[in-house]
C-alpha cells in the first residue's frame, strides 16, 4: 500500500470576522490558500488528481467549494473535487480522506484543506415564509388576488424578519459556549485556569509570529485596507490580569469570556499530499505522514466537546503508542475550558476506565509539549480551516525541529471528536 505524505501547503492569515475579509467569501479564501500552496511548491497543475475541501458555512448557491476553487484557479477541468463537513474537524477530515484515497491507490496528488467565512454566513428567512408564498409564486395560475391573499397572511415578526445565525446544537438548543460552561463546572475548571491557559496561547502565538515561525505557511491576502500578511487576532501583550477583567459571555455568573474563547474568524488552509513514490519522482521532500487517526461521537447533551478525550487515545492506540511517546500535542482550542476538561479526562483513571475501557489513565500532557505555537484562542478559528492549519503547522514543526511525532485533537459540534498521529518522514 502506498504511503501518503505531506509535502507542503499554505494558509491565509486568520482574521476576526467582519474585519479585513468581510467582502471575501469562503471560496475566495480557499483560492488564496490553494494558490499559495501551488506557488510555494511550483507544482505542475497537470499532476493534481483531486481536491478535497472542508467547510461548515457553505455557500447556498455553490456548496461544492472544492470544485469552485479548481474552476476559479483555472486548473485542469479534469481535476475532480468534493466538499465535506464534519463541523470543526472538517479540515482534518478532508486531509485524512485525501490520505486514504492516496493509500488506496485512487490518486497520487491531492490538495486538501478547508475554509470558512463567518462574515459571509447567509441570513435565512423563516421557513414559514416559504410555505406561505412559494405555492403562489411558483404557480403559473396565480393572479393579483392570490398574491394579496398570501401577503395578508404574513406576519412581519414571524415570517419576514431574517433569522439571526446561531452556533447552536439542533438536538439540545445550546450554543457551544453554554455547553462549555457546563463542562467547566462539571470538571472543576476555574476562571483563573482558563485565563492562564488563554494568556499562554496568545504569548506562544505572538512569539511564533515574531520569530517568523509562520512565514513558511502564510500567504498574504488583499483585504479591506490593503494586504494582510499575518494573523491579526493574536494579542501578545495580554495578561491574566487583563483577561480577568472581561465579563462572562454565555452565563451571567459564568467563567467563559471573549478572552478565553476562540473568536469568530475568517480564513483558509491547504495541504498538498502525495504518494511517497510520486513525491520522490517530482523531487519533493516529505514533511510528515499519518500514522493513525480516529473520529468519535459522544452524546451532545453530555459534555458536548469531550470527544478528543476519546479520539486522541484511540489514535494513539492505533499507532501502537502511549502518550509519553509523542513529542508534540496540538489541540484545537474552541474554549480554554474545553481543552482543560479534555486534559483532565485523559488524566483521570475513572474516566479512562469507563469511557475507554483502559486499566488506567492515558496520562498527563506535558504543558511544554502542548500547543507550542498557540492555538485557536489566540489565532482564531475559521471552522473548516482549523484542522488543516494544525496539520500544516505540526508537519512543518516535525520537519524543522527534529521531532518524531505529534498528536492532534479536535472537538466539533454535534458531539464529535477527532484525533490523529502525525509522524516525521525521514
Amino acid at each position: 500500500m502506498a504511503r501518503a505524505v505531506i509535502v507542503g501547503g499554505a494558509r491565509t492569515p486568520f482574521v476576526r470576522a467582519f474585519a479585513e475579509y468581510t467582502r471575501i467569501d469562503t471560496i475566495a479564501l480557499g483560492v488564496a490558500a490553494v494558490r499559495g500552496a501551488l506557488d510555494r511548491l511550483s507544482l505542475p497543475h497537470d499532476e493534481i488528481d483531486s481536491v478535497v475541501w472542508g467547510g461548515v458555512i457553505l455557500p447556498v448557491a455553490s456548496p461544492n467549494v472544492g470544485r469552485e476553487i479548481v474552476l476559479d484557479l483555472g486548473l485542469p477541468r479534469s481535476i475532480e473535487a468534493m466538499t465535506l463537513t464534519r463541523a470543526c474537524a472538517s479540515g482534518l477530515q478532508a486531509i485524512t480522506t485525501a490520505a486514504s484515497a492516496i493509500e488506496r491507490g485512487d490518486a497520487d496528488v491531492v490538495i486538501a484543506g478547508g475554509s470558512d467565512s463567518t462574515s459571509n454566513a447567509p441570513l435565512t428567512m423563516p421557513q414559514s415564509l416559504v410555505h406561505k408564498v412559494a405555492p403562489v409564486a411558483l404557480s403559473s395560475k396565480s393572479g393579483p388576488a392570490d398574491y394579496l391573499r398570501a401577503l395578508s397572511k404574513l406576519s412581519v415578526r414571524r415570517d419576514l424578519l431574517p433569522r439571526q445565525p446561531r452556533i447552536a446544537e439542533r438536538t439540545t438548543g445550546q450554543v457551544m459556549g453554554e455547553a462549555a460552561e457546563e463542562m467547566a463546572e462539571r470538571n472543576g475548571i476555574s476562571r483563573a485556569e482558563q485565563d492562564a491557559f488563554a494568556a499562554t496561547s496568545h504569548h506562544r502565538a505572538a512569539a511564533a509570529i515574531q520569530s517568523g515561525r509562520f512565514e513558511g505557511e502564510l500567504v498574504p491576502v488583499e483585504g479591506g485596507g490593503g494586504l494582510v500578511y499575518t494573523d491579526t487576532i493574536v494579542r501578545g501583550d495580554t495578561s491574566v490580569e487583563k483577561l480577568s477583567k472581561l465579563r462572562p459571555v454565555f452565563k451571567e455568573d459564568g467563567t467563559l469570556t471573549a478572552g478565553n474563547s476562540s473568536a469568530l474568524t475568517d480564513g483558509a488552509a491547504a495541504v498538498v499530499l502525495m504518494s511517497e513514490d510520486k513525491a520522490k519522482a517530482l523531487g519533493y521532500t516529505p514533511l510528515a505522514s499519518f500514522r493513525s487517526w480516529s473520529y468519535v461521537g459522544v452524546d451532545p447533551a453530555d459534555q458536548l466537546l469531550i470527544g478528543p478525550a476519546l479520539a486522541m487515545p484511540r489514535a494513539l492506540g492505533r499507532a501502537g503508542m502511549l502518550l509519553r511517546d509523542v513529542d508534540l500535542v496540538d489541540m484545537h482550542e474552541a474554549f480554554a475550558a474545553q481543552v482543560l476538561s479534555v486534559l483532565k479526562a485523559m488524566a483521570s483513571d475513572s474516566f479512562c476506565r469507563e469511557r475507554l475501557d483502559l486499566d488506567q489513565a492515558v496520562g498527563q500532557v506535558d504543558p511544554e509539549k502542548l500547543n507550542v505555537h498557540g492555538g485557536s484562542v489566540a489565532l482564531g478559528h475559521p471552522f473548516g480551516a482549523t484542522g488543516a492549519r494544525m496539520v500544516l503547522t505540526m508537519a512543518n514543526e516535525l520537519a524543522a525541529n527534529d521531532k518524531s511525532t505529534a498528536l492532534l485533537g479536535i472537538c466539533a459540534a454535534g458531539g464529535l471528536g477527532a484525533g490523529a498521529v502525525l509522524e516525521a518522514v525521514g
